[in-house]
Protein backbone atom coordinates (compact mmCIF):
# COMPACT_ATOMS: atom_id res chain seq x y z
CA UNK A 1 0.00 0.00 0.00
CA UNK A 2 1.47 3.35 -1.08
CA UNK A 3 1.52 6.47 1.16
CA UNK A 4 -0.77 9.20 -0.25
CA UNK A 5 1.10 12.37 -0.62
CA UNK A 6 0.03 15.31 1.55
CA UNK A 7 0.04 19.23 -0.26
CA UNK A 8 -0.68 21.56 2.02
CA UNK A 9 0.41 24.81 2.51
CA UNK A 10 0.91 24.94 5.72
CA UNK A 11 3.92 22.38 6.77
CA UNK A 12 2.65 21.68 10.32
CA UNK A 13 -0.96 20.59 8.56
CA UNK A 14 1.47 17.79 6.56
CA UNK A 15 3.24 16.73 9.82
CA UNK A 16 -0.20 16.36 11.01
CA UNK A 17 -1.48 14.40 7.97
CA UNK A 18 2.30 11.80 8.40
CA UNK A 19 1.14 11.11 11.98
CA UNK A 20 -2.55 10.46 11.14
CA UNK A 21 -1.24 8.10 8.20
CA UNK A 22 0.90 6.57 10.52
CA UNK A 23 -1.08 5.88 13.71
CA UNK A 24 -4.36 4.72 11.49
CA UNK A 25 -2.13 2.71 8.99
CA UNK A 26 1.09 0.93 11.00
CA UNK A 27 0.18 1.43 14.48
CA UNK A 28 -2.79 -0.98 14.32
CA UNK A 29 -0.31 -3.55 13.00
CA UNK A 30 2.34 -3.57 15.53
CA UNK A 31 2.03 -6.35 18.03
CA UNK A 32 2.33 -4.65 21.89
CA UNK A 33 5.14 -6.70 24.13
CA UNK A 34 3.69 -8.99 26.71
CA UNK A 35 4.18 -7.52 30.06
CA UNK A 36 6.73 -10.21 32.11
CA UNK A 37 4.90 -11.74 34.93
CA UNK A 38 6.14 -11.73 38.11
CA UNK A 39 5.58 -14.91 40.57
CA UNK A 40 5.74 -14.88 44.05
CA UNK A 41 7.77 -18.51 44.81
CA UNK A 42 7.38 -19.81 48.09
CA UNK A 43 8.97 -22.48 49.68
CA UNK A 44 6.52 -24.69 50.64
CA UNK A 45 7.84 -27.60 52.81
CA UNK A 46 8.81 -24.71 55.24
CA UNK A 47 6.33 -21.77 55.34
CA UNK A 48 9.02 -19.19 54.42
CA UNK A 49 8.74 -17.01 52.03
CA UNK A 50 11.76 -15.19 49.68
CA UNK A 51 10.48 -11.83 50.20
CA UNK A 52 13.25 -9.28 50.97
CA UNK A 53 13.18 -7.38 54.29
CA UNK A 54 11.55 -3.51 54.43
CA UNK A 55 13.85 -1.06 54.64
CA UNK A 56 13.17 2.18 56.26
CA UNK A 57 15.33 5.26 56.42
CA UNK A 58 14.51 7.73 58.42
CA UNK A 59 16.23 11.52 57.24
CA UNK A 60 16.04 15.20 57.58
CA UNK A 61 16.40 17.50 54.67
CA UNK A 62 19.66 19.11 55.04
CA UNK A 63 20.96 16.06 55.94
CA UNK A 64 24.75 15.29 53.90
CA UNK A 65 25.19 11.94 55.68
CA UNK A 66 21.14 10.60 54.62
CA UNK A 67 21.96 11.47 51.04
CA UNK A 68 24.80 8.79 51.25
CA UNK A 69 23.29 6.62 52.82
CA UNK A 70 20.35 6.59 50.21
CA UNK A 71 22.91 6.78 47.32
CA UNK A 72 24.54 3.62 48.67
CA UNK A 73 21.24 2.04 48.78
CA UNK A 74 19.92 3.12 45.21
CA UNK A 75 23.33 2.25 44.10
CA UNK A 76 22.02 -1.56 45.43
CA UNK A 77 19.04 -1.45 43.65
CA UNK A 78 17.20 -1.43 47.31
CA UNK A 79 13.59 -0.21 47.70
CA UNK A 80 13.47 1.72 50.71
CA UNK A 81 10.68 3.54 52.71
CA UNK A 82 12.16 7.01 53.64
CA UNK A 83 10.70 8.62 56.48
CA UNK A 84 11.98 12.55 56.78
CA UNK A 85 11.60 14.40 60.74
CA UNK A 86 13.02 17.41 60.23
CA UNK A 87 9.65 18.56 62.06
CA UNK A 88 9.55 15.99 64.89
CA UNK A 89 6.33 14.22 64.67
CA UNK A 90 5.45 10.88 64.71
CA UNK A 91 7.23 9.23 62.86
CA UNK A 92 10.59 10.47 64.97
CA UNK A 93 8.98 9.08 68.07
CA UNK A 94 8.40 5.52 65.96
CA UNK A 95 12.31 6.12 65.49
CA UNK A 96 12.92 6.58 68.87
CA UNK A 97 11.34 4.01 69.91
CA UNK A 98 12.77 1.78 67.69
CA UNK A 99 16.27 2.66 68.12
CA UNK A 100 16.03 4.90 71.95
CA UNK A 101 19.71 5.95 71.81
CA UNK A 102 19.45 7.15 68.60
CA UNK A 103 19.97 10.78 68.35
CA UNK A 104 21.23 11.72 64.91
CA UNK A 105 20.25 10.91 61.40
CA UNK A 106 19.91 9.10 59.27
CA UNK A 107 18.94 6.04 61.15
CA UNK A 108 18.61 2.85 58.83
CA UNK A 109 16.37 -0.81 59.53
CA UNK A 110 16.46 -3.34 57.55
CA UNK A 111 13.49 -5.68 59.04
CA UNK A 112 13.50 -5.91 62.49
CA UNK A 113 17.47 -5.29 62.70
CA UNK A 114 18.71 -1.69 63.13
CA UNK A 115 21.74 -1.03 60.94
CA UNK A 116 22.42 2.53 62.38
CA UNK A 117 23.58 5.57 60.18
CA UNK A 118 25.55 6.08 57.17
CA UNK A 119 28.92 5.39 58.38
CA UNK A 120 27.32 1.38 59.50
CA UNK A 121 26.04 1.23 56.44
CA UNK A 122 28.78 1.62 54.51
CA UNK A 123 30.65 -0.49 57.26
CA UNK A 124 28.47 -3.54 56.50
CA UNK A 125 28.99 -2.83 52.86
CA UNK A 126 32.64 -3.08 53.06
CA UNK A 127 32.70 -5.88 54.82
CA UNK A 128 30.41 -7.79 52.53
CA UNK A 129 27.84 -8.40 55.32
CA UNK A 130 24.92 -5.66 53.80
CA UNK A 131 24.27 -7.86 50.97
CA UNK A 132 23.19 -11.13 52.88
CA UNK A 133 21.21 -8.67 55.46
CA UNK A 134 19.51 -7.39 52.60
CA UNK A 135 18.77 -10.82 51.09
CA UNK A 136 16.97 -11.90 54.35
Amino acid sequence: MQRPQASFANPKLAERADTDYLVSHIAPFKKAKEPEKVHNFRYLNTGLSMSKPTVDIYTKFTCGFCVRAKQLLQRKGVEFNEYDISMGGPKRAEMLERAPQARTVPQIFIGDTHVGGSDDLAALDASGKLDALLAG
